[in-house]
């Protein structure tokens, strides 16, 4: 098999995104997220109310690459090494061995991550940041690539534990899913009526389109894409501009500005471009940084939003030309 270009990795991801279309109706903005996460071998937190597809859409990303896959179903009972894997006694070899945990693969689905407590959550802080597991003083690492897409349930809902500010930080980005609009609605009852099911998605037709040689050629080509001076700087200015809001006890810092350096640089190459421009900053802006700032008491009160202060910074920074 040739090696990818970077044109054909581009090819290839274009096509994914069509083929998880096939099922999952009107979430393009996060289907376009996890393509971005996947370039810059970041970790995606999925936030929207039951019923929205959130993992639906993950299980047909998987679908889509040919990458090893494993789901780990969050609940209030679960363990950190039912994640990480453990040391087990081998009565035949008089030993103890180390049986591997689900983190052990290429793409893990950790769903609805904010219904297990805060000592389970952290189990993930090292295999997300540092690629590797540790377990009795052994480091293992991980395989490459390696993504958690995680889903998660709003905050006011009952039985959930929200994610420190810690683990927050070491997803890449922060993508919401909002209910869907009336014609797309629409679109996926006619689906269902029509016999389609997300339990089976081999029916839906969707097929393997990219692969781990693609996401190397495609991720090699998004460090070529420069950035200017003036580009640098403003997003410097962003994030340094959150950190002066009256809104917010914590702004972005300096690894949320790397982020968001990544994924404009992610996203300039997806729409082929080798540049980078302010308008990919914006575009990526609320994704990247959502999370990373904290609100203060009164200003949650007053029903301002993590959203609504970096819109406001966006509106009132001058642009670079």
């Amino acid at each position: 098999m040739s090696t990818p270009t970077a044109d054909s990795a581009r090819a290839s991801l274009e096509e994914l995104r069509t083929e998880i279309a096939k099922a999952v109706v009107g979430q393009d903005p996060a289907v376009t997220g996890l393509v971005v996460a996947l370039l810059c071998r970041g970790h995606v937190l999925l936030e929207g109310v039951p019923g929205v597809a959130k993992t639906l859409l993950v299980r047909a990303l998987s679908a889509t690459l040919e990458l090893d896959t494993k789901r780990v179903q969050f609940t209030p009972d679960l363990m950190p090494s039912d994640v990480t894997g453990s040391l087990v006694y081998d009565a035949r070899n008089a030993e103890f061995s180390f049986q591997p945990g689900p983190v052990f693969t290429n793409l893990l689905l950790a769903d609805e991550i904010n219904r297990t407590p805060p000592k389970t959550q952290a189990s993930l802080l090292e295999a997300m940041e540092e690629r590797q597991v540790t377990v009795d003083g052994t480091p293992r690492p991980l395989p490459e690539p390696f993504l958690v897409a995680a889903t998660q349930n709003p905050m006011e809902y009952e039985g959930t534990y929200p994610l420190p500010e810690a683990q927050l930080d070491r997803f890449l980005l922060k993508l919401t899913m909002p209910l869907p609009a009336r014609q797309d609605e629409i679109d996926i009852l006619t689906r269902h009526a029509a016999g389609f099911s997300p339990r089976d998605l081999n029916a839906a037709g969707l097929r393997p389109v990219a692969s781990a040689a693609d996401l190397d050629a495609a991720r090699a080509a998004v460090a070529k894409t420069t950035v200017s001076p003036e580009v640098t700087g403003y997003i410097v200015d962003i994030c340094r501009a959150t950190r002066e809001s009256p809104s917010l006890s914590l702004g972005v810092s300096p690894r949320g500005a790397t982020a968001l350096l990544s994924t404009s640089r992610a996203w300039a190459w997806l729409t082929g471009r080798d540049y980078v421009t302010p308008d990919d900053v914006k575009a990526l802006a609320l994704p990247t940084l959502r999370h990373r700032v904290q609100l203060r008491p009164e200003a949650e009160m007053e029903g301002v939003t993590s959203d609504s202060v970096i819109n406001a910074v966006l509106a009132h920074l001058p642009v670079p030309r």
